[in-house]
Order: structure tokens, then C-alpha cells, then sequence
């Protein structure tokens, strides 16, 4: 469940609301391309404004569409653990396969604070948890040292890893044995190197198949090929950060007439040079003409 190519799944809007269609089309289409798992409501997913309403829908709707085809991994974190404890347990009872649980954001607990908020959700729900350390924007960090603490507990087996050091991943690994997953796109393959098994994708809403192959390559001890795909996936990887995630995929969507392209305030529509510079990635990719 925990190799290759997860996507960090967008959640698509309508007018301002959830368009469930959609995501129903975005969950077949990822069975076609073989897609290896389902990311709903996380950061890509906008589920800081998604309500709960919303947030169990989307949940319901992925796992339902996926059918147990694919494995479906639901974004469940809150920077309150009451709230991260009942989105877990709705996601285990929707059908979810696990569900991937961010660092309390802004509130900036310590490491014994943090340790005992996914220790707790933890012990109340028996289902696989990734925990997600992306300190840019939650302004914490989960250190090694809390991640080999968390490890000790059967049912949290992975970490979403974006702090962007290769350091902390190669020292995760060293203290424990929890799966690594990357977080950041371009530096899936340096990631590999030290221990990763795959990547929860933002690029892999548009290029699933790509991303699959250069994991595929790494595993399969074939080097020269998973750097050939690295490199033709960086500057798609790079375009999709040319302004806050998920802006830039969700425009990337449009274009290629995926979707809408919409995202909630306090996001907003891309800025127009911006997207001509993304357009041309996507040119360049030979995804547009």
C-alpha cells in the first residue's frame, strides 16, 4: 500500500461546491493509469476549508468509487486532537485502507505535545496512520527522534516526509524502520536513495503513469532510468509550486480540461504570468500543444 506513486488527490469545486462527479471521473481515471493509492483531503485536497460535511463526503466518495480496487489513504489531521480523532474514526468506518494525520498546525506543540495528540488517535483507532511532517506550513517540525518514539506503535507505519532535508529522512531511517514516503515531488528520487518507497504526488494528478515509472525503475535497481525520469519530471514538479499548492495543479487541470481549475478563498486564481510560465511546462511536457 505504501510504494510508488500515491496521489495527493485534489478536490475538485463547481460554482464554490464539491463537485462530486468529478471526483468520481479523477477516481477512475487514476484506476486506468494504475494509479498505487488515493490521497483525499490533504493539502492538495483544501481540507482546511472543506467543511466536515465535506471532508467525510469526499472521503465517502473516493472509497466508495474506488471499490477496494485501490488503495485509499484519507487525510484525517486537525490541529485539534478531538477532531483528528473523530475524522479518523469516520474515515476507518467509511472503508478507508489508512489515513494520513498532519502535525498540528499553529497551535506549535512540542514534541511531547505532538507525540501524545498521534499517540492518542493511535490507541483509538485501530487503522494504519501516516503521519505528515511538512513544517513550511504548519510551522512545526516532527523530529527523528518523536518519529522513532511514534514508530514503537503497531498501527503508525509511515511518515509523509516534506521538510525538504535529506538529512532527516536519512536519519528517520537510521533510528527506525517506519515506511518514508516522499513529500516533495522533486526529491522523490534523492529520497529514494536513502530509504523512501514511493511518494504521496501532487505532479501525479496530471503524469500518475511517469512518477510510477521512475520509483518502478529505482526498485527494480535500474538507476540510469529512474534519472532520465527525474529529470523530465523536475521542471513539471517545479511548475506545480510556482504559487501555493494546490493552485498551480488545479490551473494544470484546467488547461487540460480535468476540471475547473477553481480552489477556495483564501486561495486564488492563479496570476496570469505565472500561469504562462506553467502553460509552457506543460508544453514543454508535450502535455498541451
Amino acid at each position: 500500500m505504501f510504494s510508488g506513486c500515491l496521489v495527493a488527490l485534489v478536490t475538485p469545486f463547481k460554482k464554490g461546491a464539491v463537485d462530486y462527479e468529478n471526483l468520481r471521473e479523477l477516481v477512475d481515471w487514476h484506476l486506468e493509469q494504475r494509479t498505487d493509492g488515493l490521497v483525499p483531503c490533504g493539502t492538495t485536497g483544501e481540507s482546511p476549508t472543506l467543511s466536515f460535511e465535506e471532508h467525510e463526503k469526499v472521503i465517502t466518495t473516493v472509497v466508495e468509487q474506488a471499490k477496494g480496487r485501490i488503495p485509499v489513504v484519507a487525510g484525517t489531521g486537525s490541529n485539534s486532537t478531538t477532531e483528528a480523532l473523530q475524522l479518523t474514526r469516520f474515515a476507518k468506518e467509511a472503508g478507508a485502507d489508512a489515513a494520513l494525520l498532519i502535525t498540528p498546525y499553529y497551535n506549535k506543540p512540542t514534541q511531547e505535545g505532538m507525540y501524545r495528540h498521534f499517540r492518542t488517535v493511535a490507541e483509538e483507532v485501530d487503522i494504519p496512520i501516516v503521519l505528515y511532517n511538512v513544517p513550511s506550513r504548519t510551522g512545526v517540525n516532527l523530529t527523528p527522534e518523536t518519529v522513532a518514539r511514534l514508530a514503537q506503535l503497531k498501527n503508525i507505519v509511515a511518515i509523509k516526509e516534506a521538510s525538504g532535508s535529506l538529512d532527516q529522512a536519512s536519519e528517520i531511517a537510521s533510528r527506525c524502520s517506519i515506511t518514508i514516503l516522499s513529500g516533495d515531488d522533486s526529491l522523490t528520487l534523492p529520497l529514494l536513495s536513502v530509504g523512501a518507497t514511493g511518494v504521496i504526488s501532487v505532479v501525479g494528478n496530471i503524469v500518475p503513469g511517469d512518477v510510477k515509472a521512475m520509483v518502478t525503475a529505482y526498485q527494480r535497481g535500474d538507476a540510469v532510468r529512474a534519472r532520465e525520469l527525474h529529470l523530465k519530471l523536475f521542471p513539471l514538479c517545479r511548475a506545480m509550486f510556482l504559487e501555493t499548492n494546490p493552485i498551480p495543479v488545479n490551473v494544470a487541470m484546467r488547461l487540460l480540461g480535468m476540471g475547473t481549475g477553481e480552489v477556495r478563498l483564501p486561495l486564488c486564481e492563479m496570476s496570469p504570468p505565472n500561469e504562462a510560465k506553467l502553460r509552457q511546462a506543460l508544453v514543454d511536457y508535450r502535455l498541451l500543444r
